[in-house]
């Protein structure tokens, strides 16, 4: 006996024992306690599995001996007995993590079989193509699971079987012909592995559960778990549990159901069922199941209870539930619930009606989202006002449209994906393996399983579309193609899938932007009532900060003024700004530049009245704005060679060492910012005169505007005082020519740890600061963002030195710290200072959070983050009240 508690009986746990039981177990636990029809069993805990893990693959000590006599127990509650000839007792072996991993890891079902008790559950039950039905699965998992044999071997050999007798399912398969099955199976293990298919039932469970914990290190769990942001360390618990068959004939069956829609999140039972089958025959997309509704007409006093039972796991877990469940002659067993997986459109549709329902709160509500899956909603749609052929027709199992290159393996699929190409994983049905090419795909099509089945889950959890069951298509995986009567699609032709009506067509369809339902609207508005941080936008056009507003902005936090010079038309005023050899020619080309400044500060300004607009001066190094010295040293050649006149060849010499006196070794720290405007006054003097001028024109019309005139990269007072000096003798000017007062303030941007650490000076002559969380990162790591995400980067995070990527989450230990310093220091000079962030982090939930608990005052984000951001700034109101 051990002397740790790993085992639990169902009886012994409870729902909030996740830790510890994993969530299967947990709910198998909790829907014993309350009085639901599940078969009798035991769950072996997460921490055996990771003491396993410590221990390099050996057991606790006396987890076995445990085991096999919480067995004992089950044996005494049945009155089976395990391994025995006359009434055998069997089994099933199932993962389970305190976080939900659908598929990922294994399942071994009728576990307690061997050449004897096959035949003592024959005469038992008085059907012999059962027992050996249940015995040629049992095999087929163990040999795949615990053995490791490729599992194609052993479906060769049943499709060979089907082939020769003319039938099209397994269960129509007779007793006699699956004895002969059995024979070859037990035939490819011992020419696999060199020895028999393991006879002693107690070695089986000891396999088993080896397998179990094994699978926990997977490739498949690993990708899952990383995509996921899992734990690593938290293990998977083991559930041994009766056996209630589905395969004893028609009056008996399998299935899953949601008792909501997770695909639109309606009220209503949603799941398959299939007759005379077992429960990984649902979820495999082996067979094609029938909806539900089927199991009214099939068994309708097994509906009835059903339909009863959801009901009540829904009100006791207050959450839409996923359900699997068990017919064995008439009768009804519940095998698992959990938290149903959906997407985020149903996940919305379903907080906002059940606090409408009176089962949760709102702030419960905003709770159950999450906010990175709010990206699922934007998903484009396809133009239904456009005529469509579709070549086939599956069933809509995710919702969102999808075109790309057909590819029919997931290696190839994620190799193109990561290389840019947009496809369209084509399979029979995917597997937990496929789950890499899954997560590159734009969406998935494949032409069996249900509803429910592995493709299925996985493309809603990501949000992917996807169409099931699409049995239409014949795939040839040896020539790379699949079929549709004389239709013939090949491996890179380019298809779209329709996860909303099944749809699969042909090329490349026209496509709309999404709309967003009232629930969505409803849960916003919950947000906004909740949160305390405003959300702004990054927006370079008075387009982007319409949108911004569309999305909830409550004003811009970041324009950055050098992306309105890039345009065709400024681009040459630029370059006679940049190449002007004397102030004189240097403020003419600013002449020119003039108007076009005006002109979108006027429409952004505009577009964003009454909300705050922070102006970001020109940041980026000069020598952007021409072209790289490597295409002028090779056009230069190319006008020699062509003898281009004299004069043409001189000016593009002129301009080559332009550039060249121009480039720098490194330009993330050289000649940007605030250090141009202090080489340069005159080009911040005309980006503060168009500002100014936008703003009187704006005042004309009776537009209310305001304005935050930032000032990048500074890391010292006197930088900052200069230029203040040079703002505020141009609006001294404009007011007297224009006779009238503007309301605008003057920043910094703080992106340089020097800065964070003299706030309290810079904040003496600052009006608001603005975290550049990008170059703040790069100066605070020593990390270049162009170089490391694309090299070291993934190594870090690979070798798990740091947690996630700095550039995307942000690093609280380290730039946090510098941010918390700059803070504290300069709210102590100044305590109405305005202080946001504006870098990538300010649209990542947990940077948010973190902002939040800083005591900032907003977030700026890209406007299509600006929903996500408005939901996690909620969360970190509610969890940090």
């Amino acid at each position: 006996m051990s002397s740790k508690k790993f085992i639990y009986l169902f009886e012994e746990g409870k729902s909030d024992m996740k830790n510890v039981l994993g969530g299967k177990g947990a709910n198998l636990a909790e829907m014993t306690r309350i009085g639901l029809p599940v078969p009798p069993g035991f769950t072996i805990t997460t921490e055996a599995c990771n003491e396993y893990q410590n221990l390099k693959g050996s057991f606790p000590s006396g987890l076995m001996e445990d085991a096999f006599a919480a067995l004992t127990v089950l044996e005494q509650k049945t009155g089976k007995h395990f391994g025995s000839k006359e009434n055998p007792l069997l089994v099933s072996v199932r993962s389970g993590a305190a976080v939900s991993m659908p598929g990922m890891m294994d399942t071994i079902l009728n576990l307690g079989l061997n050449d004897e008790s096959v035949q003592g559950l024959a005469d038992l039950t008085g059907d012999e193509r059962f027992a050996y039905d249940c015995y040629r699965r049992f095999i087929q998992m163990f040999s795949d699971v615990v053995l490791e044999i490729n599992h194609v071997l052993f479906e060769e050999v049943v499709e060979k079987y089907k082939r020769k007798l003319s039938l099209i399912f397994d269960y129509e398969i007779p007793a006699p012909e699956m004895k002969e099955i059995i024979k070859e199976y037990k035939a490819i293990v011992l020419k696999e592995k060199g020895y028999e298919f393991p006879q002693d039932v107690r070695d089986q469970l000891y396999r088993a559960i080896k397998a179990v914990f094994d699978s926990w290190n997977n490739q498949r769990a690993i990708v899952y778990r990383r995509i996921n942001k899992i734990p690593d360390d938290i293990g998977t618990a083991v559930n041994i549990q009766c056996m209630a068959f589905g395969n004893m004939g028609d009056d008996c069956g399998t299935g899953v159901a949601f008792t909501r829609s997770p695909s639109t999140g309606e009220k209503l039972l949603y799941g398959e069922f299939l007759i005379n089958a077992q429960g990984e025959d649902v979820v495999a997309g082996i067979r094609t199941p029938m909806p539900i509704s089927k199991l009214q007409e099939e068994l309708p006093g097994v509906y009835d209870q059903f339909v009863d039972t959801c009901v009540k796991l829904e009100q006791h877990y207050r959450d839409m539930q996923d359900i699997e469940f068990t017919v064995e002659k008439g009768k009804l067993y519940m095998l698992q619930t959990r938290s149903g997986k959906r997407n985020t459109r149903a996940a919305v549709k379903i907080a906002v009606d059940m606090v409408n329902e009176g089962l949760i709160t709102i702030d419960e509500a905003l709770m159950r989202i999450d906010p990175e899956q709010i990206n699922q909603l934007l998903h484009r749609q396809i133009d239904t006002s456009v005529k469509l052929e579709a070549i086939a027709q599956g069933l809509p199992a995710s919702p969102g449209a999808a075109c790309g290159k057909v590819v029919f393996d997931a290696d190839l699929a994620e190799k193109m994906g990561e290389a840019g190409e947009k496809v369209v994983l084509v399979r029979n049905e995917t597997t937990p393996d496929d789950i890499h090419g899954i997560v590159y795909a734009q969406g998935v099509l494949t032409s069996r399983g249900g509803m429910t089945s592995h493709a299925a889950v996985v493309a809603r959890g990501m949000g992917k579309p996807c169409v099931c069951g699409c049995e239409t298509i014949k795939i040839d995986a040896i020539a790379n193609q699949f079929a549709v009567g004389n239709q013939v699609v090949r491996e890179g032709d380019i298809i779209t899938v329709d996860g909303a009506t099944g749809n699969v067509m042909l090329g490349e369809v026209s496509m709309i932007e999404p709309t967003l339902s009232d629930e969505f609207a409803t849960l916003l508005n919950w947000a906004n009532e909740n949160k305390r941080l405003a959300i702004r936008a990054n927006a370079d056009t008075p387009e982007d900060a319409r949108r911004a507003r569309e999305f909830g902005a409550e004003g811009i936090g970041l324009c950055r003024t050098e992306h309105m010079f890039m345009a065709q038309e400024r681009l040459p005023a630029v370059q006679e700004m940049i190449l002007s050899e004397n102030l004189r020619d240097r403020e003419a080309a600013l002449g020119k530049l003039l108007p076009f400044q005006r002109e979108d500060f006027y429409g952004i300004l505009k577009a964003m009245s009454p909300f705050p607009v922070c102006i970001r001066l020109l940041d980026p190094p000069l020598h952007e704005f021409l072209p790289s010295h490597e295409s002028l040293a090779l056009g230069l050649v190319e006008m020699k060679h062509n003898h281009a006149p004299a004069s043409e060849i001189f000016a593009q010499e002129e301009l080559l060492k332009q550039v060249h006196k121009l480039a720098e070794v490194n330009p993330m720290l050289g000649h940007r910012g605030c250090r141009l405007g202090l080489t340069y006054p005159e080009i911040y003097i005309m980006q503060s005169r168009a500002i100014f001028e936008a703003m009187v024109l704006l005042k004309q019309e009776g537009i209310e505007t305001l304005v935050e005139i930032e000032i990048p990269l500074v890391m010292d007072q006197a930088e900052f005082l200069f230029l203040k000096k040079e703002i505020m003798a141009e609006y001294e000017s404009i007011k007297q020519e224009k006779e009238t007062e503007l309301n605008f303030t003057l920043g910094t941007m703080l992106e340089l740890p020097r800065a964070c650490l003299v706030a309290d000076e810079i904040a003496q002559e600052a009006e608001f600061f603005s975290f550049g969380t990008n170059d703040l990162t790069q100066t605070a790591l020593g990390f270049s963002r162009d170089d490391a995400e694309g090299k070291y980067i993934p190594v870090y995070l690979e070798k798990k030195i740091i947690k996630d990527n700095p550039f995307a989450v942000l690093d609280r230990k380290g730039v946090g710290a510098l941010m918390k310093i700059a803070v504290e220091k300069a709210r102590s000079t100044r305590d109405d200072l305005i202080m946001g962030i504006c870098g990538e982090h300010g649209g990542e939930p947990s940077s948010i959070e973190f902002c939040h608990l800083l005591g900032l005052d907003y977030v700026s984000c890209s406007p299509y983050r600006i929903p996500i951001a408005r939901l996690a700034a909620a969360q970190a109101a509610l969890k940090n009240k």
